[in-house]
């Protein structure tokens, strides 16, 4: 699977400067120069999807409790601005749906990272894909699908083969790169703080580019790529391009 990977991708939009998994956060990655921006989809109880990053809505929501509990119908009357912002007040918890068609005008592409709820890897997986494969613009390169979930990866293989996997680590396992191999993953995505050039060369020795998360500090990018991490996830896309390059994102 080929892939142009930008070295700056929008993490949960622009999440310095929008609030997290909003159709405002995509908005905000795109004018601050994001070709791409990772999102969180979730399915909720009556297995709609939607961009959420935690398992219970407390954290960016006025909402309470798992989303794993709750339908489609409750969940959007909640506010997901808010907590971050007064001019984000009553910005709504996006569908899938939703942030496929803002990609599509936007022009933008998507990392999309299955974000299941406990239990809910193959399912969350399964039907989230369905319906990308059904709306994803044919003439549009299609997104990366990512996951902490070996579970979600080996589903995504099945519903969606010929989209790219990023195989998503914390801490990697010994057996990392036979786990790579079998999901047929096509980029390695690492925790940034954790790695040093030697990791980052055994994760670059299978042939696949390295993606790390998240980075917001110039000299940190710098190192990684340095070390040749092909692109870093960050929350402020202007201000690292900026502080890699000391010149503004439209110039």
């Amino acid at each position: 699977m080929s892939l142009t990977i930008p070295r700056l991708i929008g993490h949960r939009g622009a999440a310095r400067h929008a609030p997290e998994n909003t159709l405002s956060g995509m908005r905000t990655g795109a004018l601050q120069g994001a070709l791409w921006v990772e999102l969180d989809v979730k399915i909720t109880r009556d297995g709609v999807p939607i961009l959420m990053h935690d398992d219970d809505l407390d954290r960016t929501t006025n909402g309470h409790g798992p989303v794993a509990a709750m339908d489609f119908t409750d969940i959007r009357r909640l506010d997901a601005g808010s907590w971050f912002g007064a001019d984000f007040r009553g910005e709504p918890i996006p569908t899938l749906a939703e942030a496929i068609e803002a990609a599509r005008m936007l022009d933008i592409n998507l990392n999309l990272e299955i974000k299941p709820c406990p239990g809910r890897d193959e399912q969350t997986a399964g039907i989230a894909l369905s319906m990308a494969l059904n709306l994803w613009p044919a003439d549009r390169p299609p997104p990366l699908i990512s996951s902490f979930s070996i579970e979600s990866l080996a589903m995504a293989k099945v519903v969606a083969p010929h989209w790219p996997r990023g195989y998503l680590m914390d801490e990697e396992p010994a057996d990392w790169a036979d786990i790579a191999d079998r999901l047929g993953a096509a980029t390695i995505n690492i925790n940034a703080s954790k790695q040093t050039a030697d990791s980052i060369q055994a994760f670059r020795a299978t042939g696949r580019p390295v993606l790390a998360y998240t980075v917001n500090d110039p000299a940190q990018a710098r190192q990684l790529f340095h070390w040749g991490v092909a692109g870093v996830f960050t929350d402020t896309p202007k201000g690292l391009y900026e502080g890699l390059t000391g010149k503004g994102a439209s110039d």
